[in-house]
């Protein structure tokens, strides 16, 4: 049978497949292998084009076609569920997937075309017509509000604010941070052991103006402790701790 069809009309051997197909008016999911493989045989004998990329693609094809030509003639392949597999269907489904695609193509150009005829025009208002406000109308804005309607709004919102106040911690304190400095205070307790020589800790303690002071001072008695400067002494558990100062 003779194609009067031209190579560049098929944008490759899919396509040129398709074509075969709708112009004989066949199921493309029961494809005739023998009438389609000679058909597009016969189209390979009439090419004459040079590019060698393009034309292997198209004879990769035809040995694709004869070879799915010779399983047609054997005894069908049974899968692992025990049914006859169908040579042909996995070039049915890339033909499924490429006509689905060219139509899609199709669609895309036909609204490209349709979007060139599209024209906007550019923005010519005139200033004072920009600048238009309507007029506010405060008899609909306002509509059936009167002064004990807005009171009771201003009311609910006072109490939500009241309701967002936690009652624990709105009774907290602001916390300051007490400054203390280090070496004055270790100088005045110094200078207070050797002056008393004997002196008693609670008596140091009950001196200090501040709970930071405290215990500023309990660190320094410790580190003086530690260094050897005093003597500490203790005559019963919870008696008054008493300090010595040592030479």
């Amino acid at each position: 049978m003779e194609l009067s069809v031209k190579l560049q009309v098929f944008e490759g051997p899919l396509d040129l497949l398709l074509h075969l197909i709708e112009k004989n008016k066949i199921d493309i999911y029961d494809i005739p292998i023998v009438e389609i493989t000679a058909q597009y045989m016969d189209y390979i004998k009439q090419m004459q084009e040079e590019d060698m990329n393009v034309m292997s693609e198209f004879l990769l094809m035809a040995a694709t076609l004869l070879d799915i030509k010779c399983k047609m003639l054997l005894p069908k392949e049974v899968n692992e569920e025990g049914e006859e597999e169908d040579p042909r269907a996995e070039l049915v489904q890339k033909l499924l997937e490429y006509k689905m695609y060219k139509y899609m193509s199709f669609e895309l150009k036909d609204r490209m075309v349709d979007a060139e005829k599209n024209f906007f025009r550019d923005k010519n208002l005139p200033e004072e017509v920009k600048d238009y406000r309507p007029p506010i109308d405060y008899e609909t804005l306002l509509g059936d509000m009167n002064l004990q309607k807005l009171n009771e709004i201003f009311e609910n919102l006072l109490k939500r604010q009241e309701d967002k106040v936690d009652p624990i911690r709105s009774g907290f304190g602001k916390i300051e941070k007490d400054e203390i400095d280090m070496d004055l205070k270790t100088g005045y307790v110094s200078e207070y052991i050797k002056g008393h020589k004997r002196c008693s800790f609670k008596a140091l303690l009950e001196k200090q103006h501040s709970k930071m002071e405290v215990i500023v001072t309990f660190l320094v008695i410790l580190e003086m402790m530690k260094t050897g400067k005093i003597d500490i002494e203790q005559d019963g558990t919870f008696e008054d701790i008493l300090i010595t100062a040592k030479e």
